[in-house]
């Protein structure tokens, strides 16, 4: 159990806090997968290198071993992670127009530029309000 924990705790901090409408948090998908497939985890993945992917290619190995519950939620749970990872992404591109009209000079990757949108309190188109959101930064 102590490497469940573990993986916990890792996904946790290698991935940033989020929450949103259509996306589920890093943190939500990480508890699902803890409480559906720890023990094929702990039993399985033992000394896998903990990030989504070669997790996700883990259990996909050994899926004649894992059980029905973990291959059903840990399917949930990765897409859910790769929703939020496109949610983040397309960030940028969404909110460019409100970038340029109100966060003129600030670098565009989204570690400097949603920091700027954020302190904006109208203005701010509802797309780009909506991206922020669905990225979990709101």
């Amino acid at each position: 159990m102590g490497s469940l924990r573990s993986i916990l705790l890792i996904l946790a901090i290698a991935i940033p806090s989020l929450a949103a409408a259509d996306t589920v948090s890093f943190e939500q998908a990480a508890a699902l997968l803890g409480a559906s497939c720890g023990k094929d985890i702990d039993d399985n993945c033992r000394g896998v290198n903990l990030d989504p992917t070669r997790l996700k290619e883990c259990l996909a190995r050994n899926q004649d071993v894992v059980s029905p519950l973990c291959k059903t939620d840990s399917a949930k749970a990765f897409d859910a992670i790769q929703k939020r990872i496109a949610a983040r992404t397309a960030v940028a591109k969404i909110c460019d127009r409100d970038a340029t009209k109100y966060c003129a000079g600030t670098p565009k990757e989204n570690s400097k530029l949603v920091p700027c949108l954020l302190t904006l309190t109208r203005g701010i188109s509802v797309a780009c309000t909506r991206a922020i959101s669905e990225a979990g930064y709101r």
